[in-house]
């Protein structure tokens, strides 16, 4: 067998912990360590338990939360590295036709059933089935014909796809329980999902909070905090006030002068680290965006370290392609110029100017992402002066996702695209190729030169590939990359709280300091 486990753990990003204390107002780290309590002020509402279906299953904000309860596949620790999950080695044979895949022994089920190799392959084929309605069916669908013996899976390769086991660390590699979920039904599970993870969930009220008791039992050892409650607060200054005032521990994505204000404090610290998330501004094939011109021009009119200078504090890489540079096909000679002389001449050769701008509508959300809001102001801003007239639409992220499955996002929208495994497939691949339901370009051209390398199996030409295929959506504008994300984490002092570079926050890597 070649690229087994023990190859694939030597891939992965590398990117870092901290402390903080007490004597504010409301809850301290010291009584949450005396009852093994912990609360966070978590920035996004939870909309579904299924973490493979439907499109909060492609959330990366999300993520974290699934991850408490469910287990994937193969672990990724928090450098972005892989490691031993609910499989414990894993690979192709010779000439890539069979997968295998080895399920760890003696885990039990949130209910008290045993794990088994059944799960596994009832999870792949659930994910595979376009019924279902996992977002990453295509990518499920390329292994099949399973056959289990002991522990032990083999299967066909349907369609060779060389991220396939990423995929198993990453968004919807998540494994079900077969029984329970055939007894319970779709219905049944939303309402009482079970796991093998480090928590079971205790009690659920939708937009407000969900409140996870411990496993005891955990096969990767029991969480420090026997309960912990995460609140759905997506207003960040409520989240700031959440942690000031004691009644969080913990909470992220706050604004970076926040950030820099409270880890100043007595008893509060944090961790500002970047992370695999990408800021982003999606064009959409539609109206005016049809034209080259516009297009470049809204790129060169954007002064992306002004911004990040101005509005994050400094907490910020600048980008030009949707590669940040732990990712494997980052190629820093792609540059984009912040220009906006540039800029006036293209939209005049379009027929356009500051007396006769070109406008459109561009969606973003607000408080989701520090500053997001704010940043996408300050581009209008920038635009304006240069003869853009950008109107601006206020979406919550949960309408970002359903508008771009059905391909109906503005000409213009912001988002901040997640892709912790680092592949290319996996940030310009899903973003920017047509018939994906998470992009909104569809022109021929690019789906052309995507085509090709899903499954080019010559990793050096596979690479080099995308880097090609990056360059050529930077000539063409068919996106606008902004920056590389810094996550600010503020907690406790008596509480150590480990980031993890996918930008995931899990309360079971949170232990007393």
């Amino acid at each position: 067998m070649t690229q087994t486990r023990r190859a694939f753990l030597q891939t992965g990003i590398g990117l870092g912990v901290g402390l903080s204390a007490l004597g504010r107002l409301g809850l301290s780290a010291a009584v949450a360590q005396e009852s093994g309590d912990l609360t966070i002020a978590y920035n996004v509402n939870l909309p579904s338990w299924d973490p493979t279906t439907g499109p909060s299953a492609v959330n990366p904000t999300i993520q974290g939360i699934y991850q408490s309860v469910f287990d994937q596949f193969i672990l990724q620790k928090p450098d972005l590295t892989f490691d031993a999950g609910l499989l414990t080695d894993w690979g192709w044979n010779e000439d890539r036709t069979q997968v295998f895949m080895v399920v760890r022994e003696g885990v039990t089920w949130h209910d008290g059933a045993p794990f088994s190799a059944e799960d596994v392959v009832f999870s792949l084929e659930r994910a595979a089935k376009p019924e279902t309605g996992s977002p990453i069916q295509f990518v499920w669908s390329k292994i099949g014909n399973f056959t289990i013996e002991g522990n032990r899976i083999t299967g066909d390769v349907l369609e060779y796809d060389p991220t396939i086991f990423k995929w198993m660390s990453f968004l919807t590699g998540y494994v079900l329980p077969k029984a329970y979920y055939e007894k319970v039904g779709p219905e049944g599970f939303e309402a009482a999902p079970i796991g093998t993870g480090p928590y079971k969930v205790e009690k659920f009220e939708r937009n407000a909070f969900v409140r996870l008791t411990a496993n005891p039992g955990y096969w990767g050892g029991a969480p420090a905090f026997e309960t912990v409650t995460i609140k759905f607060v997506t207003d960040a200054a409520s989240r700031v006030a959440e942690v000031e005032s004691g009644n969080s521990l913990v909470t992220l994505e706050i604004p970076y002068e926040e950030y820099d204000r409270l880890i100043a404090k007595d008893g509060l610290t944090g961790e500002a680290h970047p992370i695999s998330d990408i800021g982003m501004i999606f064009l959409n094939d539609i109206d005016v965006m049809l034209d080259k011109n516009v297009r470049l021009a809204a790129h060169h009119a954007i002064d992306k370290q002004l911004i990040i200078d101005r509005l994050l504090r400094g907490y910020g890489v600048p980008l030009a392609t949707l590669e940040t540079p732990e990712y494997a096909a980052y190629d820093p000679s792609i540059t984009f110029e912040y220009d906006p002389e540039k800029a006036k001449e293209l939209l005049a050769a379009s027929g356009y100017s500051t007396d006769k701008p070109v406008t459109f509508t561009i969606q973003t959300t607000r408080g989701f992402k520090p500053k997001d809001y704010e940043m996408i102001q300050a581009i209008v801003g920038m635009w304006r002066k240069v003869g853009i007239e950008a109107e601006i639409e206020v979406y919550e992220i949960a309408k970002h996702y359903e508008l771009r499955a059905a391909d109906q996002l503005a000409p213009a929208a912001f988002y901040n695209w997640g892709n912790s495994v680092g592949d290319p497939t996996t940030s310009t691949g899903f973003a920017m190729f047509g018939p994906s339901p998470h992009s909104v370009w569809d022109s021929q051209d690019l789906i052309d030169r995507i085509i090709p390398l899903w499954g080019e199996q010559d990793e050096e030409k596979r690479i080099q590939g995308w880097k090609d295929v990056s360059r050529y959506i930077a000539e063409e504008c068919y996106v606008i990359p902004l920056l590389q994300y810094v996550q600010p984490i503020v907690h406790d002092a008596g509480i150590k709280v480990v980031p993890h570079a996918s930008g995931a926050l899990l309360p079971a890597l949170m232990t007393p300091a």
